[in-house]
């Protein structure tokens, strides 16, 4: 089972929304705790809506060998964050394909990424009871801020917020 998958990342734009609107209601039909959003408010948007999310957001895919895609993640400019910071929002990676570094790959898509926008750090918030998600970004060269916050959509959990530099030459060993 633990086999490599060979899968390519790609930068999508917004005429790639058919992709990423399937991926990402897949990603809400199976994981649906893990995201702020819901299966039933994301079904309903039209070609509009995801549209203009591509255009506002920075956003890869997994695809594998036969183009199906296996994960997802989005970089945003996030309201009230520093200019040069860019935030990591709907990470996912498909279940059957897990733990094989496509995970791992995304991130350093938007690692990339946000040091091509200029940013010197990219963020995420992490759950904290998500050891698994924490194991990754550790593992992928983020670090904790110490910055907290309750969870917005269930207040008795709590989140923290994770950075990582983007200096690329930092992305060597990793």
């Amino acid at each position: 089972m633990g086999h490599a998958v060979a899968v390519l990342i790609r930068q999508v734009d917004e005429d790639d929304w058919p992709t990423v609107r399937e991926v990402r209601l897949r990603a809400l039909r199976e994981s649906s705790d893990a995201f702020g959003s819901s299966l039933a408010r994301e079904e309903g948007f039209a070609e509009s809506h995801w549209r203009m999310r591509l255009r506002t957001s920075t956003t890869w895919v997994a695809l594998d060998d036969e183009g199906v895609p296996r994960g997802l993640v989005s970089l945003v400019q996030e309201p009230g964050s520093p200019e040069d910071d860019r935030h990591v929002v709907s990470l996912w990676v498909a279940p059957e394909v897990r733990r094989r570094g496509i995970g791992w790959s995304l991130l350093d898509a938007v690692v990339r990424g946000g040091a091509e926008q200029g940013a010197s750090t990219v963020s995420l918030w992490v759950v904290d009871d998500n050891a698994q998600a924490v194991d990754l970004y550790v593992r992928a060269g983020f670090t904790r801020t110490g910055e907290r916050q309750a969870l917005p959509r269930d207040p008795e959990r709590t989140e923290e917020r994770y950075e990582r530099h983007t200096d690329v030459a930092g992305l060597v060993g990793h």
